[in-house]
């Protein structure tokens, strides 16, 4: 008997364990909040300036820092060789090519903080060249390749107000030292409260040398530089003026000689003008520009200027698009442009005269978190296009256009998820019950969904209100779609992508009929998905969040509901965001203390007396965008009421709570673990 006993548990332990091994083994044929940390995605490409080869930052997710890492890889574009150049716990990133190629600049971080290398392309010797409290940004080599210039953070005397504190005495516990400010913009989320001082220019010989600040105002310099043809001045972009931090949307170019020192300004245009760029003759300076009409969504235009003292012209106001990164063709007499365009990311050719032409390509795949619009892209000096490739299914990968053709060089994720079932995405445009607008929607189904079978639906809502998503590979929904949601997700009015006049149906009047769009889409949903209409279930981050607390506002329809980092006073909103003074003047008619009546109707507060779906509200603790006193309002509201209702606070989470991949995991699993707590078996 004790024989046969032994047996039966033998038996019984290998079937055991074989079903563990079977379950394991199909679990890994599906994507997994572990998966997270093994992604990886291209970035910021350069081409080498003879057009044969290029450098791009393979960006990964560092499981042991809980940090996204930037290495640089070498790509030979003749022998197809794929090679690491800079490689390590560091990251390294911002690559640039000196004008020979002979060398490449970049910034890397380690214990010695952020500082700016130059490494020399034939021995691979590299050389550290400064030594800074704050990190350099915004590199631009001199057309001689002798000279970077940079910006950095430049700290100014601390504000002070009260002068005489007694002494400590030695050895004695007293209470931090009080922080006194006196500034319009004091914080920013992901940053936090700020130092006193401002970004500014300095240039330093590439052989090494002391960095030499060339500008000292008391206002920003930030953003790209650009070097005259003849190496003796720079053009930047500035609002010099004293009151800057109120003026979110004033920047003109400027010209600072480097022997003298003497600004000259160079566009005075109604709106911001940024991101100068010289024509590679030197003759022409081709800068992004927004005529500013005070509305809550404007479109930048690409904007050339001659430096012979002719006038300004907008090229791209015919394509009713914003307009992103551009680059000058070698020729100088047309500029490639990124744009956005009905929840894609892609590329066109302008010339001189205005003319547009567009190109079949399609950017994206480096939204790590939600699945919005992205993409770069770099061109050579043989017109050749490397860009990061859309796929609906893989985080970016690299791919060339060259001759009217495309060739894939990367397939950074094909051991990752080549062998993983992922869920399909579709399109599915929906007619608007408003006006008959075409609303754009994509779907996400679950990859094991079997035939005749319903499933929940999420509605997964975008922020800004002014951006877009697109059928861009998303960790988010790929994960939602694995836990057995069907998955939806789209662009109401409002949305970026479409031109002003979208952009701007819910000017002044936000939200709106876009709740309207995002039920059309809900109900379109029932129609053509296999939905179980009875397990209905909302979230949204950010404007989504607006939108979320919304809509359960508006409808009891859906079982549950996750309203992410949300606006929920826009009374409190618009006096405790690191943005106040842009918020207050563009989206608001009015001083918030003059338009408390419209504040208050557009304020998903004001309809917290009908809520009954259960809620839970999920925002960093470190975010100053959509602080968290925001959620806290909405938190205690439902409480009181009655509803059932949590909170899940991320400590150290900015607004951008998908920076980190354990916050992204913790953000999905926390709607999921909520959804599922309602969801009817």
């Amino acid at each position: 008997m004790k024989v046969l006993a032994r047996v039966t548990a033998a038996v019984a332990a290998t079937l055991l364990s074989a079903a563990v091994s079977a379950q394991q083994s199909e679990q890994h044929k599906y994507f997994t909040y572990n998966d997270v940390f093994q992604l990886e995605y291209a970035a910021a490409p350069q081409f080498h300036p003879d057009g044969t080869s290029l450098v791009y930052e393979r960006r990964s997710m560092n499981i042991m820092n809980d940090r996204v890492n930037s290495n640089l890889w070498h790509l030979d574009l003749t022998d197809q060789q794929h090679r690491p150049l800079l490689t390590g716990s560091d990251s390294y990133r911002q690559a640039r090519f000196s004008p020979d190629g002979s060398k490449l600049a970049y910034i890397s971080n380690s214990d010695e903080g952020t500082q700016l290398f130059v490494r020399y392309m034939d021995t691979g010797v590299t050389a550290k060249l400064t030594n800074l409290q704050y990190a350099p940004s915004s590199l631009a080599w001199s057309n001689d390749g002798s000279q970077l210039a940079m910006t950095v953070f430049t700290p100014s005397k601390p504000e002070t107000l009260f002068k005489d504190m007694p002494a400590k005495p030695d050895g004695a516990n007293w209470a931090p030292t009080a922080t006194y400010i006196e500034r319009t913009r004091y914080r920013a989320d992901g940053r936090g409260y700020l130092d006193a001082g401002f970004n500014q220019i300095y240039v330093l010989p590439v052989e090494g040398g002391t960095p030499r600040q060339v500008t000292f105002g008391d206002y920003p310099h930030g953003g790209a530089i650009a070097w005259s043809a003849d190496d003796s001045a720079l053009y930047y972009s500035a609002n010099p003026s004293a009151d800057y931090a109120r003026q979110p949307l004033v920047s003109d170019i400027y010209r600072i000689d480097l022997s003298s020192g003497n600004t000259t300004q160079v566009t005075s245009l109604v709106g911001p003008e940024s991101n100068p760029v010289l024509s590679p003759d030197g003759k022409y300076l081709a800068f992004r520009h927004t005529p500013d009409k005070k509305l809550a969504y404007q479109i930048g235009h690409l904007a050339v200027m001659p430096l012979d003292g002719g006038d300004v012209k907008l090229l791209t106001t015919s394509l009713d698009r914003n307009i992103g990164q551009f680059a000058w063709r070698e020729d100088s007499r047309s500029l490639v442009f990124q744009y956005i365009d009905r929840g894609h990311s892609r590329l066109a050719n302008v010339d001189l005269r205005g003319k547009i032409s567009g190109m079949d390509l399609s950017l994206g795949g480096q939204s790590m978190g939600r699945p919005y619009t992205s993409g770069q892209f770099a061109l050579s000096s043989r017109n050749d296009i490397v860009f990061t490739k859309h796929d609906p299914i893989a985080p970016a990968d690299l791919e060339l256009y060259s001759d009217g053709e495309t060739r894939q060089l990367t397939r950074l994720n094909r051991d990752l998820l080549g062998h993983k079932r992922l869920a399909d995405v579709g399109a599915m445009p929906v007619t608007s019950s408003v006006d008959e607008r075409t609303i754009e929607s994509w779907y996400a189904l679950p990859p094991n969904a079997e035939q005749g079978k319903r499933y929940p639906l999420i509605l997964e809502i975008h922020g800004g209100p002014h951006a877009a998503y697109g059928p861009q590979f998303s960790p988010e929904i790929q994960l939602m779609a694995q836990q057995g949601y069907i998955v939806v997700w789209a662009n109401p009015r409002g949305s970026s992508s479409y031109g002003m006049e979208f952009g701007n149906t819910i000017h002044h009047n936000y939200p709106s009929e876009d709740y309207n769009d995002l039920m059309d889409v809900v109900d379109a949903a029932i129609e053509k998905l296999p939905v179980d209409k009875d397990n209905l279930f909302i979230t949204g981050g950010s404007g989504g969040g607006v939108l979320t607390a919304w809509s359960i506002g508006k409808t009891n329809r859906f079982k549950a509901a996750v309203v992410a980092k949300p606006v929920i006073n826009w009374m409190s909103f618009a006096l405790t965001a690191d943005a106040y003074p842009y918020f207050s003047q563009y989206w608001m008619p009015g001083m918030p203390w003059e338009i408390a009546d419209h504040l208050w109707q557009h304020s998903p507060l004001s309809l917290v007396g009908n809520v009954t779906t259960p809620t839970l509200l999920l925002t960093g603790e470190a975010d100053y965008r959509t602080p968290i006193s925001e959620s806290e309002q909405y938190y205690q509201a439902l409480r009181l009421k009655g509803v059932d209702a949590g909170m899940v606070r991320i400590p150290g989470a900015p607004h951008g709570i998908a920076g980190r991949p354990s916050h992204l995991i913790q953000k999905v699993g926390n709607i999921i673990a909520w959804f599922e707590r309602y969801k009817t078996r």
